[in-house]
């Protein structure tokens, strides 16, 4: 395989924009219609999704060493779709397909060979990570159910789920989740509390503008409702184990999901274990959405806890006011010596790790979620 060749030619792709996806699937769908039921019935939000993380991962095949791990967790993940081997092979050729078609006189027979090697050394890895998966009788999906709603705020919603099946997840890692009221749409959530001993987990859910699940999700979803849940992914962030160095946790909106799982693992610990010290900080645009400020002021009665709420839209507030990325890397004292933790939205994330980098923290020592598919609570500041 030639890198430089398939890098280059991705690239030229790309820049046909929209119009790259709309034949994919077009292509996809007509040449293979059963697969059409495995996608929602809007492709809106699906459009470029799939294509275009394909592109990206195949037009880098020539360092699949580090991205394994990525694709494994991907095909175990895609069980929940229903997707096997002949699913692969269809989406590989509607994808040399539009490169054909958006190259022209550039798709060579040399640059053809190379891509049909790429997607085939890809999805290899991604089907025997599914068939591993079944062989050890690991379900495609859980079937859960709704145990409570608690409409936290205009733009928050608690939601308790009970899995059927024990759900083995760690703080720090998201679920996919499809609710009833959008089918095959599904969606990730990092669950909000450490494992309990009957299997329910709390899913904070916030209101995304323009999202097409999070309207029903926050809105619609109630006690009873059936819903399915994907395997636990991620393991990017996580609590760091006996470095003896302080956390910093830096959250936007319901991105302080998986840092409340953590804090409450933390709180769990026997008295004589080492507790880092901790401190949080948990942005929102308005006060109001600061939806656990009362518990998490009074967990600051642990001397290993410290908590700054940031508020970003309301100049009358009268704490911290700015990007919570911002007001923690300017914070007194130096972070240099801490392990950051960082969950939020895309642009939130972003911010932060400019932020903390500048102030003078090593990248390495900086972790956000990166799953390749959205920030762990796919949620927005």
């Amino acid at each position: 395989m030639d890198p430089d060749a398939l890098k280059n030619s991705w690239a030229l792709v790309a820049k046909a924009g929209d119009e790259v996806p709309l034949f994919f699937y077009s292509h996809l769908f007509l040449s293979h219609p059963e697969v059409r039921e495995m996608f929602p019935v809007s492709m809106a939000a699906q459009r470029d999704k799939l294509v275009g993380a394909l592109g990206a991962v195949v037009s880098n095949a020539t360092q699949l060493d580090q991205v394994v791990p990525f694709l494994q967790q991907l095909g175990r993940d895609h069980r929940r779709f229903g997707a096997v081997a002949d699913h692969y092979s269809a989406v590989g050729a509607s994808l040399l397909a539009t490169l054909q078609h958006f190259l022209g006189a550039a798709w060579t027979s040399e640059l053809a060979a190379d891509w049909a090697e790429a997607y085939g050394v890809v999805s290899t890895v991604m089907v025997q990570a599914a068939e591993e998966s079944a062989a050890d009788d690991a379900p495609a999906w859980w079937s859960g159910e709704v145990l409570g709603v608690d409409r936290r705020t205009m733009d928050v919603t608690v939601v308790q789920i009970h899995p059927e099946r024990p759900l083995d997840y760690q703080p720090g890692q998201s679920v996919a989740m499809e609710i009833p009221y959008r089918p095959r749409r599904w969606r990730y959530y990092s669950p909000a509390n450490a494992p309990r001993q009957d299997g329910s987990f709390e899913l904070h859910i916030g209101l995304i503008p323009g999202g097409q699940v999070s309207g029903p999700a926050v809105r619609s979803l109630k006690r009873g409702d059936p819903v399915r849940i994907g395997a636990p992914v991620g393991d990017s962030l996580k609590l760091p184990v006996d470095t003896g160095r302080d956390v910093v946790m830096i959250a936007g909106g319901t991105g302080l999901a998986p840092f409340r799982a953590m804090l409450e693992q933390l709180d769990r610990q026997p008295s004589a274990a080492r507790v880092p010290r901790v401190h949080l900080f948990h942005g929102a645009r308005m006060p109001w959405n600061l939806y656990e400020h009362k518990q998490l002021t009074n967990l600051t009665q642990r001397p290993w806890f410290s908590y700054t709420p940031v508020v970003s839209d309301d100049t009358s507030y009268p704490g911290k006011q700015g990007r919570v990325g911002t007001v923690a890397a300017a914070t007194e004292g130096s972070w240099a010596d801490c392990t950051a933790l960082v969950c939020g939205g895309p642009a939130m994330v972003r911010n932060t790790v400019a932020e903390l980098t500048a102030a003078g923290m090593k990248p390495t020592d900086i972790h956000t979620e990166s799953l390749g598919i959205t920030t762990s609570a796919g949620s927005q500041q």
